[in-house]
């Protein structure tokens, strides 16, 4: 008999263990599909019973990850450039300081876009809502309108370091990292008689010290 090589056993041929372990993950993963799934649709549904007595474990779960919002359907879609750029000050080896230039994370995010015909969610999405998280909880002294906002800094700040903190290593140890957003008006088309400022404004926030629990996994803080 000619044998085409080994064929995928079905269930009912795998031993009582295996059967036991495939049925437990397949209920783990369709136990956390539901959560995900139900925890979603409380978040965008509207207010009912059930999202206002759990909001507190409903936002705990979707911020910020998994924050839902509408503005793709907004009446007047975003009209300005947003970049948000870092710098460190580093503790050299010979025991002085040394700040870093600014690094334009955004514009990285973008090259990594460009001419990609499957750019990432990662290149697409986080660094943007991570600093749209940050903006909307806190004032424009940059001052943390809730507990959200401590949760948006440290966000913030372990993203910039999973991007930049083995860069800025390699000049000394970061002690504290500092972020700033360049924020564009969008000009108007050449036909338009419309007159915009196009001068960029800067957002700047104050200097944050960097922990052991800001940088990425694996990764020591000297």
């Amino acid at each position: 008999m000619q044998s085409y090589g080994d064929e995928p056993r079905p269930l009912v041929a795998l031993s009582l263990p295996s059967r036991v372990i495939v049925v437990v993950a397949a209920g783990a993963v369709a136990l956390a599909l539901a959560i995900h799934l139900g925890m979603t649709f409380l978040h965008v549904a509207p207010p009912n019973t059930v999202s206002k007595q759990y909001s507190k474990e409903i936002g705990d779960y979707v911020y910020p990850e998994y924050e839902q919002n509408w503005k793709l359907f907004a009446p007047n879609p975003l009209q300005q450039n947003i970049a948000v750029q870092a710098r460190a000050q580093l503790r050299t080896r010979d025991g002085g300081t040394r700040t870093t230039g600014w690094t334009d994370l955004s514009a990285r995010d973008g090259q990594a876009i460009r001419h990609n015909l499957f750019p990432s969610h990662t290149q697409q999405n986080v660094l943007r809502r991570a600093w749209e998280f940050f903006v909307t909880s806190h004032d424009a002294q940059n001052r943390a309108t809730g507990p959200r906002g401590r949760l948006s800094e440290r966000y913030v700040r372990r993203i910039v370091m999973a991007r930049l903190g083995a860069e800025w290593a390699a000049g000394g140890a970061v002690e504290r990292v500092q972020v700033r957003s360049m924020t564009t008006p969008v000009g108007p088309p050449p036909w338009s008689a419309e007159k915009v400022a196009t001068q960029p404004v800067y957002r700047v926030v104050p200097w944050w010290p960097v922990t052991a629990a800001d940088l990425p996994e694996g990764a020591t803080h000297q």
